[in-house]
């Protein structure tokens, strides 16, 4: 079930949110949307999920539009909180669970399965508005998956996490990806995106910058990072031709190279210097595609 956008556009007014959207997005693979604030993720997806229509354009799941006849095979967990603060976990998953069409011995059996994994049983009977902002996402990410979606869509889904609830939540976006779900994610950060996702699109002022696989616009770039550490000046590698960027750590220094034969040059200058504890030559990490890309005007 490929989900196909085709030269979509989406106008409020004089304001253009989406520019002319063309992406694939493969069955069954994790596919991130990278972007600021403001570049169009979440119209996109709100525009998958038919709560907008596109101003120009065409998005179609599997070859058919998405309506209410195949909207229970999506599920979608929004940026913003959603959940009713007064009712309790329990009352709340069966509620939505049966909007999607699920029975109730079919929901407690999932909420039971889910409330465990997230280290949480004992929620089931708090109100929502008891939970911290942490357990709330996580309920939040259950009412998204109770119903087992084809298609999962998730807006910044690991904002406001401390590190361990993240890797909670990242093994679940994995583990749904190798069950067959198909998932979409947005996210700034680029840790996220990179770890989790082999295909993406950067998306700035409303219009794909970059878009394909990860392997590939990684190595389109050209660009790699030559990492140094050793015990004495490293200052003098700033002069060698073909060092694109600079910059100082406490153990050495971090380079941008335009390509993979400076790092040649770089070794040669550093012999009989002195003791050097790590040289490694590294694929450009997304944060430099997307600074590189998207430029200073990064929020």
């Amino acid at each position: 079930m490929t989900l196909n956008i085709e030269h979509v556009t989406k106008k409020f007014g004089d304001f253009t949110a989406v520019d002319r959207l063309s992406i694939t997005i493969p069955e069954k693979e994790i596919f991130g949307f990278l972007g600021a604030n403001g570049a169009g993720k979440t119209t996109t997806f709100r525009m998958i999920l038919g709560l907008l229509s596109p101003t120009e354009g065409k998005i179609s799941w599997n070859g058919q539009n998405i309506t209410y006849e195949n909207s229970h095979q999506i599920g979608y967990l929004p940026e913003e909180r959603g959940l009713y603060p007064k009712l309790k976990v329990k009352d709340q998953l069966i509620y939505l669970g049966r909007l999607k069409g699920m029975d109730k011995k079919t929901i407690i059996s999932e909420m039971e399965y889910w409330l465990e994994r997230f280290k949480i049983p004992e929620y089931a009977n708090k109100k929502v508005e008891e939970l911290s902002k942490g357990n709330q996402q996580k309920i939040q990410f259950i009412t998204a998956v109770i119903h087992k979606p084809k298609l999962l869509i998730l807006d910044e889904p690991f904002s406001g996490l401390d590190p361990v609830n993240v890797e909670m939540l990242k093994e679940a976006v994995i583990d749904l990806k190798e069950r067959g779900t198909s998932i979409v994610f947005s996210s700034h950060r680029m840790e996220h995106v990179e770890e989790l996702c082999e295909y993406l699109c950067i998306m700035h002022r409303g219009k794909p910058v970059v878009h394909g696989s990860l392997k590939e616009i990684k190595r389109s770039f050209g660009k790699k990072n030559v990492t140094v550490h050793a015990d004495y000046d490293l200052q003098f590698l700033k002069e060698i031709s073909g060092v694109t960027k600079f910059k100082k750590t406490t153990e050495g220094v971090e380079l941008q190279i335009e390509r993979e034969e400076i790092s040649h040059k770089i070794f040669e200058a550093l012999q009989e210097k002195g003791f050097v504890r790590k040289f490694a030559l590294e694929e450009p990490s997304l944060n430099d595609i997307f600074i590189e890309k998207v430029g200073a005007s990064y929020e």
